[in-house]
């Protein structure tokens, strides 16, 4: 069915909203007071024709905008952008009992994004199209760092040498760190050895083992060098992770006995312990022996304790935080079952960095509920032209 509407809001995925028949239609590239031509189909609508085009409206950056279902918002100017991505973290808040505002907004973008994850398949190299689980070829990506340049001629090389596979990129000190996964289980190392030396690869990798490495991986954190681990979590941007050290570094303040939860490699407790001690614990064991090496070997570092510990079926009790302040950056599920204990704790100062605004939204309501007071809402936009966006606040007692 085609009609003509016109948009009416937009959608916590960036897609235009339209009310037709008492029922939403989520209408991607579309912006709130356009009116367009679009097919309906259930729920959903495509985009047509617009008849009139919105102020907000810009002309997007990239040439594969659209097609490409690698970014959502690269046709909204500036100041609707930040406008939309404030509203996904106050939002979920709202609806969570807390009334606040972003203090801060952020730009993390840096040089571009030094991790991506592209595709391969028999259509080509890239992201997945726009509502599609079709790959959309690419040539280039402009919101990724210089040294990525290539990666759509490794992802391309990688179908060539084992088929259909997911090629994740990081680019470090040292080079490129590229990971290949493939359902295809008599995928050979041998068959992609080759790309090493052809594309000069720090480190290449074929389902979670290692195939072939000239050379570590490394990327700086404060005063430490950090070897990653083959798909140990890294920020996406350095800009983000630089932002995000110095929010947590600031607000941490004078505290003299820090824990770093969902700790990671240590981007955060690597840099804390310039200044004391820091007990840090993260289930991934690889990303906690890599901190610990980190840590040895870095001068003017104070001691970090790390554990590997499972925080979600094991967080620390609150017999367990003898701590002035915590600091947490869980992953996407957020750290219900953590933030309960510190949430009968004494500690004084819980800094949280968070990925997902509704897991963040949940764990900031137990903390207000049991007497912390949220400050200083921050909101880091490292995934430039998507829906996504990085948050930080401080909870004080």
């Amino acid at each position: 069915m085609t009609i003509t509407t016109t948009i009416t809001a937009l959608g916590h995925k960036g897609e235009g909203v339209a009310e037709i028949d008492d029922r939403k239609v989520f209408v991607p590239l579309a912006l709130p007071g356009e009116e367009v031509d679009i097919a309906v189909e259930g729920d959903r609508g495509t985009l047509l024709a617009l008849r009139q085009e919105s102020a907000q409206r810009i002309k997007p950056f990239c040439p594969h905008f659209g097609a490409c279902g690698g970014c959502q918002l690269q046709h909204m100017d500036r100041p609707s952008y930040e406008a939309f991505k404030t509203a996904l973290v106050e939002t979920p808040l709202h609806f969570a009992g807390i009334e606040t505002k972003v203090s801060r907004f952020i730009d993390a973008s840096g040089d571009g994004r030094r991790r991506a994850t592209l595709h391969a398949r028999r259509e080509g190299a890239g992201y997945m199209r726009l509502r599609s689980h079709q790959v959309y070829d690419i040539d280039a990506c402009p919101i990724l760092v210089p040294a990525l340049r290539r990666a759509p001629d490794i992802t391309r090389a990688v179908m060539q040498a084992v088929g259909e596979a997911d090629v994740s990129f990081t680019a470090t000190l040292s080079g490129l760190d590229v990971a290949i996964r493939t359902e295809k289980k008599q995928a050979r190392a041998d068959r992609v050895a080759p790309l090493a030396a052809r594309f000069g690869l720090a480190r290449l990798s074929l389902n979670g083992e290692m195939v072939l490495q000239a050379q570590p991986p490394i990327v700086a954190m404060g005063r430490a060098q950090v070897e990653l681990p083959i798909g140990s979590f890294l920020q996406a941007t350095e800009a983000a992770e630089l932002a995000l050290a110095e929010y947590v570094t600031a607000a941490v303040g004078k505290a003299k006995t820090v824990a770093d939860l969902f700790c990671g490699v240590g981007p955060f407790a690597l840099r804390l312990a310039e200044q004391r001690p820091v007990f840090a614990a993260d289930s991934d064991k690889a990303g906690i022996a890599a901190l610990d090496k980190a840590r040895r070997f870095a001068k003017g570092i104070r001691e970090v304790s790390a554990k590997a510990r499972d925080l979600f079926r094991d967080p620390l009790t609150q017999f367990e935080l003898p701590f002035e302040a915590v600091v947490l950056d869980p992953p996407r599920a957020g750290a219900e079952a953590q933030v309960r204990e510190l949430a009968k704790s004494k500690i004084k100062t819980v800094v949280m960095v968070a990925c997902d605004a509704r897991t963040f939204a949940r764990d900031a309501a137990t903390l207000v509920g049991s007497g912390y007071a949220m400050s200083d809402l921050v909101a880091v936009d490292q995934f430039t032209q998507s829906t996504h966006i990085e948050i930080a606040a401080t909870f004080r007692r």
